[in-house]
């Protein structure tokens, strides 16, 4: 799932539009050198095949590699090249800024996989759609490198009906009418509704609904509510999403859901990369 290589030219060109003005002022960009990304923190790593891209595209040499999804730690050199001072500091910065924002995204994604997992082991974890726009192919990636799954890839993929789909059909009582025909209609997929009641959950349930998925109920409220679900179907799909991050994971994790779905992994901190030249 790499990206293009318009998108590699994209980002080189935004970055430098025409020529590096510093090394062509300082006379030093046909000599030789290397270059070494060391991490300053323990990180899961992310889009390096992409990094080793655009070092590639600018005729610099790789040496040294660990691909995507090794975890390394504070200290280690897991990417070199080599190659002329100028093409060095052509791709320095945006393969510097594209690990440094897709390692955070995997090494958020990594914690709050193991954080769950670690409650239970047979929990799914899924990423919303809700990267940042321009920056989906980068954030699957890293969600995909991280041990994590995007839960949409796009409105043309799944069915998920929300309570502002609802005020056009009537309610949920309009729904749970509608839901066999619904299911007749599309019998390939699979039909989820967002609830945050055990009343609206036990209606679609007994409809014939194939998921729910619980906006922001707090963990204690959804063990009972999923108790009483399963009670009325084993089979049903059950997500947990809405501001589920690294700190209540595992309470989330241990409700029974089938899987939690979060925001939290695209957003925070980038990854502490230096760049070393020589």
């Amino acid at each position: 799932m790499a990206v293009s290589n318009q998108m590699i030219d994209h980002w080189l060109e935004e970055d430098i539009p025409y020529f590096d003005l510093t090394t062509h002022l300082l006379g030093i960009g046909q000599q030789k050198g290397s270059i070494s990304y060391v991490c300053r923190h323990t990180i899961t790593l992310a889009c390096v095949e992409d990094a080793v891209r655009i070092l590639e595209r600018q005729h610099i040499h790789v040496t040294t590699c660990l691909p995507s999804g090794t975890q390394v730690e504070a200290g280690e050199v897991f990417l070199r090249g080599e190659g002329t001072v100028e093409n060095l500091h052509t791709a320095w910065k945006v393969t510097q800024n594209l690990l440094e924002y897709a390692c955070g995204i995997s090494t958020r994604t990594k914690q709050l996989v193991d954080t769950a997992k670690a409650v239970n082991p047979e929990i799914a974890v899924f990423t919303t759609r809700k990267s940042f726009p321009g920056t989906k192919q980068v954030s699957i990636q890293a969600v995909l490198a991280g041990g994590a799954l995007p839960h949409r890839l796009g409105l043309s993929e799944t069915i998920l009906i929300f309570d502002q789909h609802l005020r056009y059909m009537g309610g949920y009582d309009g729904l749970a009418a509608r839901l066999p025909i619904l299911k007749k209609s599309i019998c390939d997929k699979s039909i989820s509704v967002e609830v945050d009641t055990l009343e609206h959950a036990l209606l679609l349930v007994r409809a014939g609904v194939d998921a729910l998925q619980f906006d922001k109920v707090e963990p204690t409220k959804l063990m009972e509510m999923i108790q009483q679900i399963r009670a009325e179907n084993t089979r049903v799909m059950l997500i947990a999403a809405g501001g589920i991050n690294a700190s209540n994971a595992a309470a989330y994790a241990a409700t029974g859901v089938d899987a939690i779905s979060t925001t939290w992994a695209y957003f925070g901190k980038p990854a502490d990369i230096t760049i070393k030249m020589e």
